[in-house]
């Protein structure tokens, strides 16, 4: 992946090319049916990036998650956690 991709991300959500790497890392087995694996990830990258995340929200970021109404990818996730 080119330096340009993680350029944006980091400028977006405030993390580094490292930290993308270990949380692609950690939750590269990561049962995504499971709520509670959802939503320690949801939780993680919310300190990480400094974006607060509603019960509400994260209930509906869950859901989505758990019953493949989405895809799991930075973009969309970023798009989540920034609207409001």
């Amino acid at each position: 992946m080119s330096d340009n991709f993680f350029d944006k991300i980091e400028k977006n959500t405030n993390l580094n090319k490292e930290s993308i790497f270990n949380i692609a890392n950690s939750v590269k087995n990561a049962n995504f049916k499971d709520d509670k694996v959802v939503r320690q990830l949801i939780r993680q990258l919310s300190t990480m990036t400094g974006k607060s995340v509603t019960k509400e929200k994260e209930d509906k970021i869950v859901q989505a998650v758990i019953n493949n109404n989405m895809p799991i990818d930075f973009s969309t996730i970023s798009k989540m956690f920034n609207n409001k």
